[in-house]
């Protein structure tokens, strides 16, 4: 069954490169990224797990846990580490789980048949500190992932949860934001401080109110 924003994300018990992980206990009170790739010592994974790993830092200051996984084998993951340590200039320093048997892509829907057969597709899935799905990502598995966007995403992500705005189309961390449809004036005035600007009434922005 496919995992739908605002879902409880499933929890699961599953062995690792930094061993055994139990999901739920392992994101506590944080953020969650989880994200699948097809396949070990392949080309465009390599590329994405050195990406993740050289940015891991981006992540870390966002109160966000990263963690990887495939149908391989905790071997095959041992084995490839040093692969995307030397080609890619970062050695791997989250976790990657091991899902022989597919118990997590299966529970997470991340193999599509009519894409791979047997093989997980690339996934990802933004988890809330209240453990429900925020966002969902499904990319095919010859299209590597943007790394910029999934930040991108969950900054808007963690300034929604907190505040009573959307973020427009390309917005970035400090650009203007949107002012929910929801509060009147009165309440929008009282909640933004730094003042809004009203393009249509269903159209207010306002500066971000973190920054």
């Amino acid at each position: 069954m496919a995992i739908r924003l605002g879902d409880v994300a499933p929890d699961f018990t599953a062995a690792s490169t930094d061993g055994e992980i139990e999901f739920h206990n392992w994101l506590g009170d944080q953020w969650g990224i989880l994200f699948s790739h097809p396949k070990d010592f392949t080309p465009v994974c390599t590329t994405e797990l050195g990406a993740f790993a050289s940015r891991k830092a981006e992540f870390d200051a966002r109160n966000t846990k990263i963690i990887g996984l495939s149908v391989d084998s905790l071997e095959s993951h041992d084995g490839w580490k040093g692969d995307i340590a030397e080609t890619q200039g970062t050695a791997l320093n989250f976790p990657l789980i091991a899902d022989e048997d597919r118990n997590v892509a299966t529970l997470y829907d991340m193999i599509h048949p009519n894409e791979l057969e047997t093989l997980t597709v690339r996934s990802v899935f933004i988890i809330g500190p209240d453990k429900k799905v925020k966002l969902t990502l499904t990319y095919p598995a010859s299209t590597g992932r943007n790394i910029d966007e999934v930040l991108r995403v969950l900054d808007s992500l963690q300034l929604t949860a907190g505040y009573s705005v959307a973020t427009p189309v390309n917005w970035t961390d400090g650009k203007d934001v949107i002012v929910a449809p929801a509060l009147s004036d009165e309440e929008a005035t009282a909640k933004f401080p730094k003042g809004f600007k009203t393009l249509k009434p269903y159209l207010r922005v306002t500066p971000q109110p973190n920054k």
